[in-house]
């Protein structure tokens, strides 16, 4: 296999293993539920505690692999996935499962700003929207499997077990990057610690990432906090659906967001060549994401597996913006830069499935189902918070300008 196939598979891989742990929590729900009493906001709290840590580790991580390479930082960090996934499946208490978790996304710190660092390495920016699309499409294919292989894995044995074999797949996929990625390209910066912390206090202070980032990362935060938690219940207390129903719409929407990342990432580029920037074409999928949520809000009178497969299609299209962004700083950056983006999209996910979760307790329970009017306000605030960053995207015209300058 070609060295560069070879780095793209390998570190897609790792992609999807924190995929898979990112959404598990949608079957397990129950279960974890039922054993252990937990609230809505003691499930928010327990499944967010992954993108806490994931999005707590984004800063030195970002250090680390500029300073010592994906290859490296990758593989050993998705061993602590791995202890963590071990952790989980023994916990016999909540603080069990909440250390376990936290472990978890710490572990899998690494793979999303890796993976695009790795092949922003070994490919041209050029073709990085379409790679990067085709990342998070391998990806999404943990997302297919959390809803009705899942279940049905559910079915025949216990979600500890699950763990257990995650836990040994995960360290499988670490030692392939571990000896199957080239050590030939891999650039090591030896600056300081102080000189690498200022690299990163560089990013945040650059009007360009933060006019980019709020919109891409709030509406990632709601996309993934729905996707790997609050949909499941959504589509029980709103839709009415029957456990298997929920499964099956929980996998269209993994295989439509196989097909947006792929999709966008190859139109993007194509559309450039006719002037549309990447940037805006990136800018007007994410307002289209936002009308398709409110289409689901309203429960208009369109097939429902057909709104969550546009869900799904378009809901990545904030990933792009890792691709705009690689235009702006230069390459020793460029782990920083994708590693805190992906600080900021995961805290948002932390936070709105935080959020989620205690808004929903302000209602009463039955029998572990909330009303449709709990969902719809916790939704609610969240479309408005896209709402105002979609305005700071998209204006002052001025203010754009002179960003695109200063980049």
């Amino acid at each position: 296999m070609p060295a560069a196939l070879r780095v793209f598979v390998l570190f897609a891989l790792g992609y999807f293993v924190s995929y898979v742990y990112r959404g598990v929590n949608l079957g397990f729900a129950p279960y974890l539920t039922h054993e252990l009493g937990l609230s809505a906001a003691d499930l928010g709290l327990l499944t967010s505690l992954y993108f806490l840590g994931f999005a707590g580790a984004q800063l030195p991580v970002g250090i680390l692999l500029d300073r010592f390479g994906s290859r490296r930082v990758t593989a050993v960090l998705i061993l602590v996935a791995a202890t963590g996934s071990v952790v989980f499946g023994m916990a016999t208490s909540k603080s069990g499962l909440m250390l376990g978790r936290l472990l978890i996304g710490i572990g899998l710190a690494a793979c999303l700003g890796a993976a695009f660092k790795a092949l922003a390495q070994w490919f041209d920016f050029k073709r990085l929207p379409l790679l990067n699309g085709l990342t998070m499409a391998i990806g999404g294919l943990g997302g297919v499997a959390m809803g009705s292989p899942l279940l049905w894995l559910l079915s025949i044995t216990d979600w500890r077990s699950i763990c257990f074999g995650l836990a040994g797949f995960s360290a499988l996929v670490a030692l392939g990057i571990w000896f199957g990625v080239p050590k030939s390209r891999e650039v090591a910066h030896e600056a300081d610690f102080k000189s690498q912390l200022l690299g990163s206090w560089h990013v945040l202070k650059s009007p360009v990432f933060w006019k980019v980032a709020a919109f891409s990362s709030m509406t990632q935060g709601v996309f993934y906090a729905m996707q790997s938690l609050w949909m499941a219940p959504y589509l029980r207390d709103v839709s009415g659906l029957a456990p298997a129903q929920v499964g099956s719409v929980i996998s269209v929407l993994g295989v439509a967001m196989m097909v947006g990342s792929v999709g966008f990432g190859f139109l993007a580029r194509s559309l450039e060549r006719h002037g549309i920037s990447v940037r805006l074409f990136s800018g007007f999928g994410m307002l289209l994401f936002m009308l398709i949520q409110g289409l689901i809000m309203a429960q208009v009178a369109v097939p429902l597996w057909l709104l969550w497969a546009a869900y799904g299609l378009v809901g990545g299209c904030g990933i792009l913006s890792y691709a705009v962004l690689v235009e702006h700083f230069p390459i020793q950056l460029i782990g920083r830069v994708n590693t805190s983006l992906t600080l900021l999209i995961f805290v948002l996910i932390f936070l709105c499935q935080l959020g989620v979760g205690s808004v929903l307790s302000l209602w009463p329970a039955t029998d572990r189902h909330y009303p449709a009017v709990a969902h719809l306000v916790a939704w609610g605030i969240l479309l408005g918070l896209q709402v105002m960053t979609a305005v700071w995207y998209f204006f002052p015209k001025r203010k754009v300008i002179s960003l695109a300058v200063y980049g």
